[in-house]
């Protein structure tokens, strides 16, 4: 399995009604976010303790909330929200 980003729970449906310029940024951002954690868990896969924190982060536009689950190789954006600006 290798390591990937996806939306979870409302992110998905939010992420229907938003410009396409502002989900490019989105989807950049998180691709950046699987490089680090890719690179910082390794074996994630085997991973033991519990998951790191998640955080939010700003793009053009507005901001998403993301979780990295390790065991399962992912970086959830969990939520967006779009500013319009």
């Amino acid at each position: 399995m290798s390591w990937k980003w996806e939306y979870a729970f409302g992110a998905e449906e939010a992420a229907r009604s938003v410009p396409a310029d502002f989900l490019a940024a989105v989807s950049r951002r998180a691709d950046e976010l699987v490089r680090a954690a890719e690179a910082l868990h390794v074996h994630g896969r085997a991973h033991k303790g519990i998951d790191p924190r998640g955080g939010d982060v700003i793009v053009s536009g507005g901001w998403f909330n993301y979780q990295v689950v390790v065991r399962s190789e992912r970086v959830f954006v969990v939520h967006i929200t779009y500013l319009g600006f």
